[in-house]
């Protein structure tokens, strides 16, 4: 009997349960051939050029070849297994430098050109003439118009960086899942102020590893129970360092996974490759096609910022010493004093701190209403997909349809922390759906977490707000992939600018703070009673405590990647992690220790060749967009389907079909005003 290799075709739902490792390399050679055959018929297509023949060919023809690349990506970001990692390895280079080449083909950029010159192409639609006008402008900027020695070397340098950040996120899993500290029951005091939960976990921990006591990890669920509450200063320094140096050499990892010559090589490809194209440095070439235009005007941004909030950050910062000081803390605070003495002022100005809301946040609840909120604003349905296979026990998938029960396509949920997975959360897209076109399928993505598990099998897992808040983010990316309506495969969904990519999934975390809300899924999870109306007033007066400091930290790594991507010279500047170290400290409140390099896991800058880098400050630029946008739901009714449906045709659906600012004005009625994010911070006068 014929193996059928569940790679070669796009299959809905995705047969997660038939991909094996043997399947990659094949299908991917196959897939090659088949892409590459797609792209030379384009070329060799006759006289006159058409969109058929062009455009539309094009953004068809890598179509399986990115279903499978994709999947094996993803799953090797979730369940990496040794077999698997030495998989996509093997298939990195080969794709990274067909992908490269479809943009330095002298043959399809001709071909698009000649199509540019026709009538058809004069009288396209906006969409298709938008289509076409960056395409173009894409394989301009990616090095289509250089001669044969520099698409050469381009394309060495892609190959470069795709190996490079694939060798750097794979130290920072391994590195994270190195480090432990094991606790012994007679030393149990060492988790004095530890919520009941986070002792439960480590507990567990250490019995999932066949050990006693307690185990801490400097994975999510653990680390940041231990920084906020820990009263043994020594443990909150022990985790801060071994965080903050992991895959540096001289942290978790040691030198068998040392990211900082990764670093040195990465910047120094990336900012080659700018100067090859023509750019100033890679943050010009990063930014050209975005809102923001350069780098320059990116860091004004942050700079105009961080102006604008310093005045907060300073008061807040003499609030917290001298708070500290009351509770007997002597001398300056360090960085792993910050959290704990954070934690313990809101608790004694507000009564409040995150393990209060804790049992009202079970994650079934949570997902349950954030379904139902989904329909309330877009009209949409969830329920859970049967038929859909996944990769783990922990994942579930769901079916999102219509308000006229058509199926527009799904998502899975991977919530929970495997030392196999790669920290943090993320949304990937899966497989489009092309509207009125012959490949009118389903839209499919991922949302991935690492939330806090359930302490034992058959108990819930109860989550923090800021969980909650990283639940809906990510199902706002999911939204805007699975609700577009476009029907051109490069602009649809999530492709887009990425200072405007973060709009549907920022915009949605206001909901977590949303009385009328929140009473609609925070319900405790033995009880199935609503948050008191006392402790939800105090959770409301707390959202803005420290905020300036919140803010400005993310300002800090934004300030940092820009100048690593636009000024930074190792040659006057030195070695790359002190000057990370230097720039980042002018933005915290307390001096950073001499062997610091959170550059050496920082994966949203270093873990693909261009992923966030010289792009970080998206986040910023996007909380000013949410933040004016949001408004008008607060003024319309958070809950309003009028309004919820706006924004769904006008900014979900439209994917990349319009230039953004068009979009946005569209939806507001004019352009973003940064008040309102100051205002919603409290800092505004």
């Amino acid at each position: 009997m014929t193996v059928v290799n569940p790679l070669l075709e796009v299959s809905v739902p995705v047969p997660f349960d038939e991909v094996q490792v043997a399947h990659i390399q094949p299908a991917v050679d196959i897939l090659l051939v088949r892409a590459q055959q797609a792209l030379d018929a384009i070329v060799s297509a006759p006289s006159p050029r058409t969109y058929a023949s062009t455009l539309e060919a094009l953004d068809l023809a890598t179509t399986n070849l990115d279903y499978a690349y994709g999947i094996v990506t993803h799953l090797e970001s979730v369940v990496a297994t040794p077999e698997l990692r030495e998989a996509y390895g093997a298939i990195t280079a080969p794709l990274t430098t067909f992908y490269s080449r479809i943009m330095l083909s002298t043959g399809l950029f001709e071909a698009l050109r000649a199509f540019d010159g026709t009538s058809e192409a004069a009288a396209l639609e906006p969409a298709r003439r938008r289509f076409l006008k960056k395409t173009l402008a894409d394989f301009r900027r990616n090095g289509a118009a250089l001669d044969d020695a520099g698409k050469q070397r381009l394309g060495e340098i892609d190959v470069a960086l795709s190996e490079l950040t694939v060798k750097f996120s794979q130290n920072v899993v391994d590195a994270t899942a190195s480090f432990e500290l094991l606790v012994a029951e007679s030393e149990s005091a060492r988790l004095a102020g530890l919520p009941e939960s986070a002792v439960a976990a480590a507990k567990k921990s250490a019995e999932e590893k066949g050990k006693t006591g307690y185990r801490v990890t400097l994975q999510a669920p653990s680390y940041g129970p231990v920084m906020s509450h820990a009263h043994d200063r020594a443990l909150r320094e022990a985790l801060y360092r071994a965080f903050s140096t992991r895959a540096s050499g001289r942290g978790p990892g040691g030198p068998a996974l040392d990211n900082r010559p990764l670093v040195d090589a990465i910047i120094a490809l990336r900012q080659e490759k700018a100067k090859l194209l023509g750019f100033a440095h890679f943050a010009d070439l990063v930014t050209d096609d975005r809102m923001v235009k350069n780098g320059q005007s990116a860091l004004a941004f942050v700079g105009m910022l961080r102006d604008r909030l310093s005045p907060g950050f300073e008061k807040e910062n003499a609030e917290l010493a001298a708070f500290a000081a009351s509770r007997g803390h002597v001398g300056p605070l360090e960085p792993w004093d910050l959290s704990y003495y954070a934690e313990a002022q809101r608790r004694a100005l507000f009564d409040f701190d995150d393990e209060t809301l804790r049992p009202y946040f079970p994650v079934d609840r949570v997902t349950r209403g954030l379904f139902e909120l989904a329909t309330s604003l877009f009209g949409i349905t969830i329920e859970r997909d049967p038929a859909a296979r996944t990769w783990h026990e922990d994942v579930t998938a769901w079916a999102v349809l219509d308000a006229d029960g058509r199926r527009l396509g799904g998502f899975y949920l991977d919530l929970f922390p495997r030392e196999t997975k790669r920290d943090g959360a993320w949304m990937v897209p899966l497989v489009e759906r092309l509207p009125g076109t012959d490949r009118e399928r389903e839209n499919w993505a991922v949302v991935v977490g690492n939330l806090t598990p359930p302490p034992r099998p058959g108990a819930p897992a109860l989550l923090t707000h800021r969980e909650v808040q990283t639940i809906f983010h990510e199902f706002g990316h999911m939204m805007h992939h699975v609700l577009s309506e476009v029907a051109i495969r490069t602009l649809a969904g999530t492709r887009v600018a990425s200072d405007f990519v973060e709009l549907p999934s920022m915009i949605m975390e206001n909901w977590c703070w949303e009385s009328e809300a929140l009473d609609g899924f925070a319900r405790h999870h033995e009880t199935g009673a609503p948050i008191p109306g006392d402790v939800k007033k105090r959770m409301l007066a707390a959202r803005t405590y420290r905020a300036a400091n919140a803010e400005i930290r993310q300002l800090g790594f934004s300030n940092v990647d820009l100048l690593l991507h636009t000024v930074y010279d190792p040659a006057k500047d030195g070695g790359v992690m002190e000057y990370a170290r230097e720039k980042l400290g002018a933005f915290l409140p307390a001096p950073l220790p001499e062997d610091y390099a959170m550059l050496a896991s920082f994966l949203h800058i270093f873990s693909s060749p261009y992923g966030y880098a010289a792009g970080y400050y998206s986040y910023q630029w996007a909380e000013v967009l949410e933040a004016d946008a949001f408004g008008r739901f607060r003024d319309g009714g958070i809950l309003s389907r009028e309004i919820g449906e706006r924004f769904r045709r006008e900014i979900l659906a439209r994917g990349d079909s319009e230039d953004p600012a068009v979009l946005y004005r569209t939806f507001l009625g004019r352009d973003p005003d940064v008040t309102a994010l100051l205002t919603r911070l409290g800092i505004a006068a």
